[in-house]
């Protein structure tokens, strides 16, 4: 079966830039619209047997219609198309509160043909499938006390589940393994952190509350595909080996932490004991740049700034940082605008101050500055400001010195 996996869409993240005047969308909005169509796009004109988008529809659990009508826009294309899509619930769509709806609850709700909303770890065969001949085994996004009602847990066991969670999960997923048809290629698909994975700029990781799954698990020979969503860096954490551990990452650039990572989806040949996954690159992502710069003289500030900053046209359509470190009385000679100005070409233009207070110097212990001469003082200051030619200044304070002791007697 030919499979089309993405993950992270959050479309509504909108930290960055300006408003659209046609739709009234935020721009960056329509950055990850964009992507999202890409996927749907291709999920239709390649006319893959499913899609697996592995969770975090949105950026927070309670999105503005808006967005979710942007959003729904998007999946009833896969559903008119009659491609089976199974829509995994993740740690941003998930309200903390018991019984609330979580952010993609709308298409189980209304039962939307060919869209199944995976909100409890379940074990799917091919009657729920649509007939598709694979096994999918699903875990969505686990709070503690969803997986006491998802397993019909006392409270009396309160207790042993807080401190045996991933064990409890783990027996779970392998006892579904065990259970599954051997003949039929068996997929996992979770929002959850694998163990060694590499993490990228969604790192909201708090320790107790969030899954990981081991190594030994996700990695079990038996899967034939491990559809992960929650790590924003697109890796296999299996590479070369069966079966393919799969983080396609976020769809679109979220902050600076995923500045230098493209964008993915992923569309892989899922058969029994053998898959072959392709990477499809999203072109056309919004770059993100960032220059930095240390000031340690008043010369030539603004244009030392330039220098650490892209040439403008390369800035062109980007989100630009400039990060700048500078002793607190240099202040005064960032001229902000003239950098603005330089990158007016940018798509939005950040600039992070970084004042560096000096150290006191520190008298050395058992010593008091009373009992100190002006000439030690002196070599205490220029030891702690690192001064070139010390010596030499030293020398010319000691003549100075000496010629004032001289003129007073």
């Amino acid at each position: 079966m030919k499979l089309l996996h993405f993950a992270d869409a959050h479309i509504d993240m909108a930290n960055y830039g300006r408003h659209d005047p046609e739709t009234g969308l935020p721009l960056r909005v329509l950055d990850f619209l964009k992507s999202l169509d890409t996927i749907v796009d291709a999920a239709i004109s390649e006319r893959v047997d499913m899609v697996i988008f592995a969770g975090d529809a949105y950026k927070d659990r309670s999105p503005a219609p808006t967005f979710q009508r942007e959003w729904g826009k998007r999946i009833i294309r896969l559903s008119q198309a009659n491609i089976p899509t199974l829509l995994l619930v993740g740690n941003h769509d998930l309200s903390p509160a018991i019984g609330r709806a979580h952010a993609i609850q709308e298409f189980d709700t209304l039962q939307v043909p060919f869209v199944k909303v995976l909100d409890k770890p379940q074990f799917l065969k091919p009657a729920d499938l649509w007939g598709v001949p694979v096994q999918v085994i699903a875990m969505p996004w686990i709070t503690r006390s969803g997986l006491m009602a998802s397993l019909e847990t006392s409270a009396a066991d309160t207790k042993e589940i807080f401190s045996n969670l991933e064990a409890r999960i783990s027996d779970l997923i392998e006892g579904w393994i065990d259970e599954a048809d051997p003949t039929l290629p068996l997929i996992l698909t979770a929002h959850a952190s694998v163990e060694g994975a590499t993490f990228g700029a969604e790192r909201t990781i708090m320790l107790g509350s969030d899954l990981v799954l081991p190594a030994a698990l996700a990695k079990d020979q038996r899967l034939d595909y491990v559809a992960m969503g929650h790590i924003h860096k697109p890796q296999d954490v299996n590479e070369g080996h069966h079966p393919p551990v799969i983080y396609p990452g976020s769809i679109e650039r979220v902050d600076f932490g995923e500045a230098k990572d493209d964008k993915f989806y992923v569309v892989a040949e899922v058969e029994r004991g053998s898959t072959k996954v392709k990477w499809r690159k999203i072109e056309g992502t919004r770059p993100f740049l960032e220059g930095r710069a240390v000031l340690r003289s008043s010369e030539n500030v603004i244009e030392v700034l330039k220098s650490a900053l892209p040439k403008p046209k390369k800035m062109s359509g980007a989100i630009v940082r400039l990060i700048v470190e500078y002793p607190r009385e240099l202040d005064t000679l960032i001229d902000e605008s003239a950098l603005r100005k330089y990158a007016e070409d940018a798509f939005e233009f950040h600039l992070v101050k970084r004042p560096q207070s000096e150290a006191r110097v520190r008298i050395p212990e058992g010593q008091v500055v009373s009992s100190m001469s002006p000439l030690d003082l002196l070599a205490q200051y220029f030891d702690s400001v690192k001064a070139e030619n010390a010596g030499d200044l030293l020398k010319l304070a000691g003549e100075i010195i000496a010629e004032d002791a001289d003129s007073e007697v």
